[in-house]
């Protein structure tokens, strides 16, 4: 019934000390003041660090043990072992019976031991105890998370994951997003949409006539869509090609959230355009917004 009452492994994660490390000649140490759970029964190394002996090794092949967290059912106990490899085999599979009987193993580290050596080198492999999916809503994240864990958003549908410092998508999805905004000047021939998908916005501009006079080639103008405060860039504007009415080339911008013109579009180089004239913007530009 305890077993899943919090995952196998170690507490703590991996910029913490290394649980095992070498110890003096043919010896591994268990560090001080580590704690554990292994299929719902606890475990610590406690207050003082523990010495482990590593057997000897002539064989004329490096050998590779593991030192793993092992619960023993025969005893119900969990305790800190080092799990003896094969020489030129590699590294010793675990043991994980899941029934009342039996071992089950996680691991610690891996020793390797060359042939007659006096000394052995250690590879840290803590497994560490994960934090679950915790549902909430936008406003009510996990006040002190810890590295790794993850808040469902019951109000949003996103997934997101503390890193240590800031919360980042894992999972999100906006649906298609309809972001004309028609201007005098301009008319929407085809719908300007977004979608944004796990951090990242796709925008898709459609197709735009001249609704209004004569656009000289040296002055800008606004087309007929605009990005929402949420799926801008915060700091970077975005740039694309456009074909224009007889054979002819454009370069419009997506402004930042930091721009003077955030989030709108703007054709900025181009030829002159006569009422009627297209302009069929490239699609496919996107950029991370969290």
């Amino acid at each position: 019934m305890a077993a899943r009452f919090s995952d196998n492994g170690v507490y703590g994660t991996p910029t913490d000390a290394a649980v095992v490390s070498a110890g003096t000649g043919l010896s591994v140490t268990i560090r001080a003041g580590v704690e554990g759970s292994l299929r719902g029964h606890a475990w610590t190394s406690g207050a003082t660090a523990v010495t482990l002996p590593v057997t000897a090794n002539s064989s004329g092949q490096t050998r590779i043990d593991r030192v793993v967290l092992r619960l023993d059912r025969s005893a119900w106990t969990v305790r800190a072992a080092v799990k003896q490899g094969t020489p030129g085999a590699g590294v010793p599979a675990l043991s994980q019976s899941t029934g009342d009987t039996g071992t089950y193993e996680i691991p610690l580290a891996e020793v390797t031991l060359l042939s007659g050596a006096g000394t052995v080198t250690v590879t840290r492999k803590e497994l560490y105890v994960g934090t679950r999916v915790r549902p909430c809503t936008s406003s009510t994240r996990n006040p002190l998370p810890v590295p790794g864990e993850i808040n469902f958003e019951t109000d949003t549908g996103r997934a997101v994951q503390w890193t240590g410092s800031s919360w980042r998508s894992v999972f999100d999805d906006s649906g298609v997003i309809n972001v004309n905004a028609p201007t005098a000047a301009w008319s929407n021939e085809v719908d300007c949409v977004l979608e944004k998908r796990n951090g990242n916005v796709h925008l898709r501009l459609g197709a735009f006539k001249r609704a209004g006079g004569t656009l000289a080639d040296d002055i800008e103008s606004r087309l007929p869509a605009i990005i929402p405060a949420a799926y801008r860039h915060p700091t970077r504007d975005q740039y694309g090609l456009a074909y224009i009415t007889g054979v002819n080339i454009g370069r419009f911008i997506v402004y930042s959230n930091a721009s003077t013109r955030a989030g709108q579009v703007w054709l900025v180089n181009k030829p002159t355009i006569s009422s009627g004239d297209s302009v069929l913007p490239m699609s496919g530009l996107s950029w991370v917004v969290d």
